[in-house]
């Protein structure tokens, strides 16, 4: 007779019950050992440093053996963004996910406002990490220059420091202090907690001293078009380009330190640049250079090794793609938009654009012949091609930051007084005043040197352009009067058609 076709007994079905229920929980069990646990978290910051300054982006003029191995084993992208060309508002873009209008801190000496959170106090709060800042001055309590001076003891009056209560750990100091304080931070980690350690080196930035066995022949070094071939360039970016190679071997004993300690499996390492070379064209201006760095990801087992991308990247996007990769969502005012699709091999939706500010530099007053180098009111917006610039205080003669006494600069200026420089270098940096709009096509003048603004042929780029940055400068609350977008009716916009 075939017993299956009879009713269980109540005894039997509970015990069929019983082992469906153990079941389930083996499975379940076995499938959260399988989840991948949230990730330590090392962010790195150099400073000064432009892309393509890292070798294996393909420059001959560096030797970068510990970071072509990180990307090696990652992802390098070529087309990523600081949303600031100067120390302090990048930082707070990378650390709130907003841009530094938005954020309030595109005055260079400014605290970062305690109601701007950033993301290390998200994984703290609700990932249950132990989060720690250490190395270079992280630029975000107020100018370190202040300390003990009037400007500084109103930011103290009014409790505008706020980053020993933002984080568990709180360390500044010089580039070897840097590693030893990463190795502190590392022994005070609770074993029951991830972490996420917001790295900062001052290399590439000045004093340029890095020891001569770092530095290149100048003789041999390969100059983009928007640098005249002076002695004063090349032996300039011959000390710039040793100091990158020193910032490679501080890398390579961070990255010694992360395995010696057991972390490199499970740690989400991002190296990026905070801005561009304190040379011409680069910190404090606009153009590629002053906003273009290096970005390169290592996560073991998450990121396929040797991949590379040239999506437009923003660094608001820092923010929320950390947040994203520990499961959590973006902070509910961050703009920027997390790439973890792209990390991962997944669907992914590119920008159409990306944005950059310009506003005061330093602590320099203002005075009657100040240069750009200390004061200056810009924007940008930039596409895949195209690229607008906005300048808001175009009487202002430029002047590069920080290396306006360098022997590049002065050859540069007095090359210009005797006639002697090309017709683009000179419209780029001895145009007084400047054009209120800059618009370069980047496929065909990568150097920025040849403004099309106003041409027929870029009409209607222009235009796409102006209402893009309009936009972001709209949402993001912006001081500043918003381009010119003329009278188009809004309706034509919305529907998506041109006009006729």
């Amino acid at each position: 007779m075939n017993t299956s076709t009879f009713p269980l007994t109540l005894r039997a079905r509970n015990r069929l019950m019983t082992l469906c229920a153990l079941a389930a929980l083996v499975a379940g069990a076995a499938l959260h050992a399988a989840a991948p646990a949230r990730p330590n978290v090392l962010f790195v910051l150099s400073d000064d440093h432009s892309y393509p300054f890292l070798s294996c982006y393909g420059d001959p003029n560096v030797r970068t053996p510990a970071l072509d191995k990180l990307a090696a084993e990652g992802m390098r992208f070529h087309r990523f963004f600081t949303a600031a060309p100067q120390c302090v508002p990048s930082r707070a873009a990378y650390l709130t996910g907003r841009s530094a209008v938005a954020a309030r801190m595109t005055r260079f000496s400014s605290p970062l406002p305690r109601d701007e959170i950033t993301f290390p106090e998200y994984l703290r709060e609700k990932a249950g990490y132990y989060t720690g800042i250490a190395g270079r001055s992280y630029h975000l309590d107020g100018s370190a220059r202040n300390a003990g001076t009037v400007v500084g003891d109103l930011v103290a009056k009014h409790g505008m420091r706020s980053f020993e209560q933002r984080v568990d750990y709180v360390r500044t100091g010089s580039d070897p202090q840097a590693i030893e304080q990463m190795r502190e931070f590392l022994g005070q980690k609770p074993a029951d907690k991830p972490f996420c350690l917001w790295l900062n080196f001052s290399d590439p930035h000045h004093v340029w001293n890095a020891p001569a066995s770092d530095r290149p022949d100048p003789a041999s070094l390969k100059l983009p078009a928007h640098w005249p071939d002076l002695p004063g360039m090349r032996e300039q970016l011959a000390d710039y380009c040793a100091e990158v190679n020193r910032l490679d071997r501080s890398m390579a004993a961070v990255l010694a330190l992360l395995a010696e300690k057991g972390f490199a499996a499970n740690t989400l390492v991002i190296f990026a640049g905070d801005n561009g070379a304190a040379l011409p064209h680069g910190k404090g201006s606009l153009y590629d250079p002053g906003s273009n760095v290096p970005l390169v990801i290592r996560w073991p087992g998450v990121i396929k090794p040797g991949g590379e991308s040239r999506t437009l990247l923003s660094n608001e996007d820092i923010a929320p793609t950390i947040l994203a990769a520990a499961g959590l969502p973006p902070g509910p005012k961050m703009s920027g938009r997390s790439f973890l699709g792209l990390l991962k091999g997944e669907a992914y939706t590119p920008r159409e654009h990306i944005f950059v500010e310009r506003g005061p530099h330093g602590t320099a007053p203002v005075t009657v012949d100040i240069r750009s180098s200390g004061y200056d009111l810009s924007r940008a917006v930039r596409s895949d091609r195209y690229k607008l610039i906005y300048n808001c205080t175009p009487w202002i003669p430029y002047s590069p930051v920080d290396s306006a006494g360098g022997a590049a600069w002065k050859e540069m200026t007095t090359a210009n007084a005797a006639g002697k420089l090309a017709p683009g270098l000179r419209a780029t940096y001895f145009t007084t005043p400047r054009p209120v709009y800059e618009l370069y096509d980047l496929e065909s003048d990568p150097s920025e040197l040849n403004n099309r603004s106003g041409d027929p042929a870029l009409r209607e780029i222009e235009h796409a352009l102006r209402v893009a940055l309009a936009e972001k400068m709209i949402v993001d609350f912006d001081y500043l009067p918003l381009p010119e977008v003329g009278d188009r009716p809004a309706a034509a916009g919305k529907a998506g058609k041109k006009k006729r």
